[in-house]
């Protein structure tokens, strides 16, 4: 059934507007990953409604930066596979001629005869190239390459100096997009480079990073590679997350007679998935051993004996040696095999779309394959460290031909689902909106976003004379308290009430102890970067609503804390769950701090907890991750508040042992002699831990078999999670950790009873952790 227009558009609008926000990073990546059945007709239709609302936004933002003339975009291409990239924003560009100029330089690989002249290929795509540039040295080893980047150095400035870019794009990792990068940058043009952030092997990571560290913007294709931009300390608001622009050609191109292309360059009898595309290149820092590979990789393809079509490695070094191995075996003249110098990319891409496998080492093997869903193998560490799809069989040390010959048994014929990790084709649509925001009014020079070197290096007088601080919220079952924190995680002063019974009462409190803390402040020269609140619940922390609350918190479900905060206090709001918080508590200010994995287990009126993983906290498909307290220890164990039995709550909560406490109280088993109760107080968890230290059989009993459940659950964590620490807080941790790691000795396996648990020294894990959350974040800002 055809998804209505309206109901398109209405995505489409906000999808829009969630870019003008600077939220398009965490926009879906496309409408199919909603699960809407778009036809052909509706997608031209929502394209043109796209392209129209992004154009009026841009005419208004060029309005707004005093940016009215068009924008001079020289684009630089050196060999087939950065074309295949560069390509589609060059088309984006060139039907936008009242924004953009385009001026085409091309240099390297691209013209040379034996690489197959494939300039020629961007003149067919009716581009008008302004600049031709003969800059390789021929020689294939470490010096001619070195060479061919002093001969671009040497000729790009006069052509530079004569198109007068506003901007060049550079793309990837080659050493003539050095070449171009080092030019630009000396010439003050602005920078833009596509697939910066990313990890491989061989001198291309140098590379990459180093046009990284000299462009001005940056467009990247994976949130992974985004991460690692900002770890580089590039500034946040210059890099865009828009995929890969070949995804946008790649995610459409299934639908051609791909038989043709395959007979023209396989032969009349080869079918589809029959067929093995092969492509590799030397690797520049172990040309020896490079070689060898390509050597095993023939002979385990002869042995295959299927029909293979073999492309010539690219230019760089040991690639002539390469080529001498490829005669040395006869693969131009076997029956089995054709090799070519160059496909055009629109073929190639059918030809590996339709392939039974791809071989190799090239990139394009873990990157624009995925797309396909078609079966590679990765060979050596040419692309180690790159994202893939679970398509790629990896065979790092390739080492000999029995080894890649079960490899390609393993992988011929295979079909796996198809992986958008590079894009969703719709990158170039967000790489011009990119372009046209880019404000020739700035300054050229850039800036870097270090992180701080120590506290207070900063010589402005705001930050000698203030503090930075956070305003923390943790919203109990019984109390309600604000607290202002400092960076080092000091709590500079802290507000306590009861917490109010009804939403209405309880908005309006937590309002004005707001408004009265950031009062308050001011006057102790504490600058509030933001507000963490923490609460007990199931919590959205994308959106800053809580989703459930418990039974302690009543009126709290569906809530949005963000807004009337922010509202209010004209400051940015998270919001997190308790037990998160206590986990991030621990990751800045606790005994986590440095720690790649480790579980936090709150031990207080509920049981709940937190789980780091590699660094970075968890919260599940649907918030609902380390509910630790609902771990279940017994299939006939007491009723649990969430209406399960047997949970861990239900046996070492608070609320359990002041129900034990209350039970024997009733019957007269509770007070020993040196202790009492008042009759106006009501008998809880703690009279019976008192019991139980002054000898009580009975209270012990219970505090044993409360620890024990702990304990258990405990155990099942380091099973499931594995992690390098297990940090027990709340106030009754102190009477739990002795029978926690006794169970713990009794029940793990032996491979994680080395595992350490401990008690938290933190006083305030709830308020600490809602604190790190605003320190965390606003302080890579501002730094």
């Amino acid at each position: 059934m055809p998804v209505p227009l309206s109901l398109l558009y209405c995505i489409l609008v906000c999808c829009l507007e969630c870019e003008r926000k600077g939220w398009s990073y965490l926009v879906c990546w496309n409408f199919t990953t909603l699960g809407l059945p778009m036809g052909v007709s509706q997608r031209v239709e929502t394209k043109e409604l796209y392209f129209k609302n992004l154009s009026k936004q841009t005419k208004k933002l060029m309005e707004k930066n005093g940016n009215n003339r068009k924008l001079r975009v020289c684009v630089a291409t050196c060999n087939r596979a950065d074309y295949s990239k560069l390509a589609p924003i060059m088309f984006g560009i060139k039907t936008e001629p009242e924004f953009f100029e385009l001026d085409v330089v091309v240099l390297g690989s691209h013209l040379i005869d034996d690489y197959g002249n494939t300039y020629r290929m961007i003149e067919q795509d009716d581009f008008d190239i302004n600049t031709r540039l003969h800059t390789i040295v021929r020689g294939e080893d470490e010096a001619a390459m070195v060479e061919s980047v002093g001969l671009a150095l040497v000729k790009l400035p006069d052509v530079l100096n004569r198109l007068k870019p506003d901007i060049m794009i550079v793309h990837g990792d080659r050493f003539d997009a050095l070449a171009l990068a080092t030019s630009a940058a000396l010439m003050n043009i602005r920078i833009l480079h596509i697939e910066g952030g990313e990890v491989s092997g061989t001198i291309d990571d140098s590379i990459r990073h180093a046009i990284t560290k000299l462009a001005h913007y940056h467009v990247c294709c994976t949130r992974s590679a985004e991460q690692h931009l900002i770890s580089m300390c590039e500034d946040h608001d210059r890099i865009l997350l828009a995929g890969c622009p070949s995804y946008d050609k790649l995610l459409s191109a299934k639908n051609k007679d791909y038989m043709s292309i395959i007979r023209m360059w396989l032969g009349d009898d080869v079918k589809s998935k029959d067929y093995i595309v092969a492509l590799q290149h030397p690797v520049t820092t172990d040309i020896k051993h490079s070689i060898k590979m390509f050597e095993l990789t023939l002979d385990a393809l002869i042995s295959f004996n299927k029909r293979t079509l073999v492309l010539f490695p690219n230019i760089d070094a040991g690639s002539k040696e390469m080529v001498r191995v490829m005669r040395k075996k006869g693969i131009e003249h076997h029956p089995n095999f054709r090799a070519v110098k160059h496909v055009p990319f629109d073929q190639f891409i059918q030809l590996v779309a339709h392939a039974g496998c791809m071989i190799g080492n090239s990139s394009c093997g873990v990157r624009e394959v995925g797309a396909f869903g078609t079966p590679v193998i990765n060979l050596g560490t040419r692309q180690i460290g790159r994202e893939t799809g679970e398509n790629v069989l990896h065979v790092r040390d390739a080492d000999t031909q029995d080894k890649i010959l079960q490899a390609l048994h393993l992988q011929f014929g295979k079909q796996y689902p198809c992986s958008k990790i590079y894009g969703d084709g719709n990158a170039v649509p967000r790489i011009l909106k990119f372009l046209k925001s880019i404000d020739l009014q700035e300054p050229l020079q850039k800036k870097f976003c270090f992180p701080p070197v120590k506290e207070n290096i900063s010589q402005d007088i705001d930050h000698i004379l203030e503090t930075l601080s956070a305003l923390a919220v943790d919203l109990g079952g019984t109390n309600l308290r604000v607290a202002i924190v400092s960076m080092k995680g000091e709590i500079v002063k802290k507000y306590t009430q009861f917490n109010p019974k009804t939403y209405e009462e309880r908005i309006n409190l937590i309002l004005q102890m707001c408004v009265e803390a950031a009062a308050e402040a001011v006057k102790l020269n504490c600058r509030i970067l933001g507000v963490g609140i923490s609460t007990g619940g199931r919590v959205n922390p994308r959106e800053g609503i809580v989703l459930h609350s418990t039974k302690l918190i009543q009126e709290w479900n569906s809530v949005d804390l963000r807004t009337p905060l922010s509202d209010t206090l004209h400051l940015p709001v998270w919001v997190d769950n308790d037990g998160n918080c206590a986990a991030l508590a621990e990751r800045k200010f606790g005994q986590g701090k440095g720690l790649e994995n480790f579980v936090t287990l709150i031990t207080g009126t509920g049981i709940g907890g937190g789980i780091i993983h590699q660094h970075e906290l968890i919260h599940g498909s649907s918030f609902c991750a380390a509910e630790l307290g609902h771990l279940v220890v017994s299939l006939n164990g007491p009723d649990c508040s969430c209406g399960s039995h047997g949970c861990i709550e239900a046996y070492a909560s608070g609320m359990a042992l002041q129900r034990e406490a209350k039970k024997l109280h009733d019957e007269d088993l509770l007070l020993v002699e040196g202790m009492s109760v008042p009759k106006d107080e009501a008998v809880g968890a703690l009279h019976l831990i008192q019991a139980a230290k002054l000898g009580n059989a009975k209270a012990q009993s219970i505090l044993r078999t409360a620890g024990t459940a702990l304990g258990l659950g405990v155990v099942n964590i380091l099973h499931t999670m594995n992690p390098s620490l297990v940090i027990l807080s709340g106030v009754l941790a102190s009477h739990y950790i002795h029978i926690v790691k006794d169970v713990i000795r009794q029940q793990a396996l032996s491979s994680v009873q080395d595992v350490d648990v401990v008690v938290s020294d933190l006083v305030d894990p709830a308020l600490l952790g809602a604190a790190s959350m605003v320190l965390d974040y606003t302080t890579r800002r501002i730094y």
